[in-house]
């Protein structure tokens, strides 16, 4: 009958070393070799955590050599810290700002540590302290692993990874449960059921790595499959999109050229005005899919800072007044608070350029356009109404999709792609905020986005 020998302590922290030092070896030679920019942070903090617990496991490998203080209570508190980062790292891959909950895992973290080295100042047994760093560690993976748990979006790496880590707390709990049955002075005991925990938790541990990076190049390859998606829709707008203006432009001037002496001063106005109106839509589309690219590829940075919205507002009005008044509209702006956000000032004053853009060049001569600004659940709601001609409702559902082609001219058949709306809703979306719009045919148009905001 099968039998399980028990397995020597120091075979153990030997077999946790090497098993730690080739795992940060595999880390980073996959961090710097394969992963992209946004990866290679998270693998850098995942590896930065084996790395830690690698050099925790030398501190406690010379135990009896080295002072108690460096082999327990500073290999311990390495531990927790690595086993914090390790957790960053996870909360990283399903959430993209997870502020709140680092926080919440840095301070456990840190209760963890300071539970441990008090009950070392207190001369508590060694099962004692083995029982409390088992609750520690316990506790520091408990959130991730939760949040993993209930999860919408499930994919097989990803239930195989919350399966490793949900063994891996069980398997925690039932020695902490066990040790507090069955209280013995060592770290590591030298009975059975020590060696079969240390072995299943090594494998779990183990397992888990591997289950990481493979959940990390599932994230990858499906960022990979969106980009090159978007970078096929990308080429089609600037095809589609591009020629009918370059093609007015080259007529145009080829006008010009061939029957200059033909025309009068009052028709070579005319055709230079048509030229210049052609340039500038050329011009604007180029600057929207260029800031629409670099935020596909993560070249375009995200710098919040304390900004005064109604001053910011006030500001892009101005840059739009000259558009308005060509066509005789009247721009208002109206606001019961002095609001302030934490907001990336280039991204707000390219979402109100664009949505005042859009509302000036749909709307008819003598028209108006009302922006306002209200607070509503601790957010900053700014709203852009006009009495334009409206969107259609096959139009307004395909208003924020990169796949949903927009076709609709002004009301002086001012021409638009679409790609300012997309690129307002990207900048919207990295500041944790909403965009939407209603309308109705004939009678006009409200988009409102949303921003976190601190009253002045």
């Amino acid at each position: 009958m099968f039998e399980l020998l028990p397995v020597d302590p120091k075979t153990i922290f030997l077999l946790y070393f090497w098993g730690n030092f080739f795992t940060c070896i595999l880390i980073f030679s996959f961090s710097f070799s394969y992963a992209t920019s946004d990866n290679r942070k998270i693998l850098k903090w995942f590896g930065l955590g084996k790395l830690i617990l690698t050099l925790a496991w030398i501190l406690a490998l010379l135990r009896n050599i080295i002072p108690d203080f460096a082999s327990i209570n500073i290999a311990n508190s390495m531990i927790f810290g690595a086993c914090c980062f390790e957790t960053l790292a996870m909360l990283s891959l399903i959430k993209a700002r997870a502020k709140r909950q680092f926080q919440i895992q840095i301070a456990i973290t840190a209760i963890a540590i300071l539970l441990f080295n008090i009950s070392t100042l207190f001369y508590a047994s060694m099962n004692t302290r083995v029982i409390i760093g088992g609750i520690g560690v316990f506790t520091i993976y408990l959130l991730p692993t939760i949040i993993y748990f209930t999860e919408k979006e499930k994919s097989f790496f990803k239930t195989f990874y919350v399966l490793c880590y949900t063994g891996f707390e069980i398997l925690i709990a039932i020695r902490i449960v066990h040790r507090y049955l069955h209280p013995q002075d060592l770290i590591i005991s030298n009975d059975t059921f020590d060696s079969f925990y240390s072995i299943c938790l090594f494998l779990l541990t183990l397992i888990g790595i591997v289950g990481f990076l493979l959940l990390v190049k599932e994230r990858q390859d499906h960022k990979i499959k969106k980009l090159l998606d978007d970078k096929n829709q990308f080429f089609s707008i600037i095809s589609h999109d591009l020629r009918g203006p370059l093609g007015s432009s080259v007529s145009l001037s080829e006008i010009l050229l061939e029957n200059i002496e033909q025309y009068s001063r009052e028709e070579i106005k005319e055709i230079s005005e048509l030229l210049h109106d052609s340039n500038k839509n050329i011009y604007k589309l180029l600057e929207n899919l260029l800031e629409w690219s670099k935020v596909q590829t993560g070249m375009i940075t995200f710098h919040p800072k304390n900004i005064l919205l109604n001053a910011l507002i006030e500001e892009n009005i101005e840059l739009s007044r000259n558009v308005a008044l060509s066509k005789n509209i009247d721009i208002t702006f109206e606001s019961a608070f002095l609001l302030e956000a934490e907001v990336d000032k280039n991204m707000i004053s390219t979402i109100l350029r664009n949505l005042l853009s859009n509302a000036i060049k749909f709307t008819g001569k003598n028209g108006e356009v009302k922006l306002k600004l209200i607070k509503t659940n601790q957010k900053a709601e700014i709203s852009i109404t006009d009495n334009g001609i409206g969107v259609p409702d096959y139009i307004k559902e395909k208003l924020f999709k990169i796949n949903g082609k927009v076709l609709q001219k002004g009301t002086e058949n001012e021409l638009g792609s679409g790609l300012g709306l997309l690129l307002c809703k990207e900048f919207v979306n990295i500041h944790k905020g909403e965009i939407s719009v209603e309308s109705e045919q004939g009678k006009g148009s409200t988009f409102r986005f949303t921003l976190p905001l601190k009253t002045v």
